[in-house]
This record gives structure tokens, sequence and C-alpha cells, in this order.
């Protein structure tokens, strides 16, 4: 679960550049959650050695070759913005003019 690594964030925020199976337990018991001593151990092995962040830019690298939904909406709400502005730039009628005879 997410809660291990967020842990292992928190702990590198609070100063650890390379937290122990015991700092993540002191985060996770911080807030009454609930501890996998298997779970722990694993990350903190798969984390041995890197850096907080290599493991984000290749986490960025991954995220940036899905798919998302953001993606599809974003040629509608181009012609959304594009309608809109087009709207906008029509002239208003112009009024008619009166004219009086004496």
């Amino acid at each position: 679960k997410m809660k291990y690594l967020a842990a292992y964030l928190l702990a590198t925020l609070g100063g650890k550049a390379e937290p122990t199976k015991e700092d993540v337990i002191a985060v996770l018991e911080s807030v009454d959650a609930e501890v996998d001593q298997e779970k722990i151990a694993l990350l903190i092995t798969n984390m041995a050695g890197k850096s907080m962040e290599e493991v984000l830019e290749a986490g960025r690298g991954k995220m940036a070759s899905m798919p998302s939904a953001g993606a599809a909406a974003g040629p509608a709400a181009t012609t959304a913005a594009v309608v809109e502005e087009e709207s906008e730039e029509e002239e208003p009628p112009q009024k008619k003019k009166v004219v009086s005879t004496p």
C-alpha cells in the first residue's frame, strides 16, 4: 500500500537521507496506522542505495508514457475555448441612426 511509501517519504522530508525500518514504523505509529513488518522490510530493501530524486524521476518517466483521461479532454476543452473566444470577437450589432427631419 501507499502508506508505507508515504511514511518513507515523510521520513526523508524529516531529514533522513535513507530512512530505516524503525523510522518508517515511527511515522506510521505516530498516526496509529497498522504496521506490516514484511512490507516495510521490502520497501527498505527496494529503496536501498537510491535517492528520492532518482526514484521520483523514474516514476515521472513511467507516468509520462501512460495515457490519461485528461489528455482526451484536452482537445475538447481547447475547442470550447476557441468557440468562446470567437463569440467574444464578434462585433455587437450597430445601432441604427434615426434621422429626424425638421
